[in-house]
């Protein structure tokens, strides 16, 4: 399911930002400070080019590509934006 980043709270996607630009295998091998990594995401979440992914069956949230998105659930959720 995916979930449009306005309908979360300010700090748990402060929170779930912080966890993708921090894991393993994100370091872009510049010295970018977290916050500018973090306003980088942000900025991908609200041009549409990662999307927020919420797993029901396991509980969690993930950040995804739109381009590894399915299609018809990104046509269904983009619909829905407007």
């Amino acid at each position: 399911m995916l979930i449009p980043y306005e309908l979360l709270e300010a700090e748990t996607l402060q929170r779930l930002l912080e966890d993708f630009v921090t894991r393993d295998g994100t370091d872009n091998g510049y010295d970018d400070s977290l916050a500018e990594r973090v306003t980088q995401v942000r900025r991908l979440l609200e041009r549409k080019e990662l999307l927020i992914v919420f797993h029901a069956d396991t509980g969690d949230a993930s950040l995804c590509h739109r381009r590894d998105v399915p299609p018809e659930m990104l046509r269904d959720f983009l619909a829905e934006q407007r």
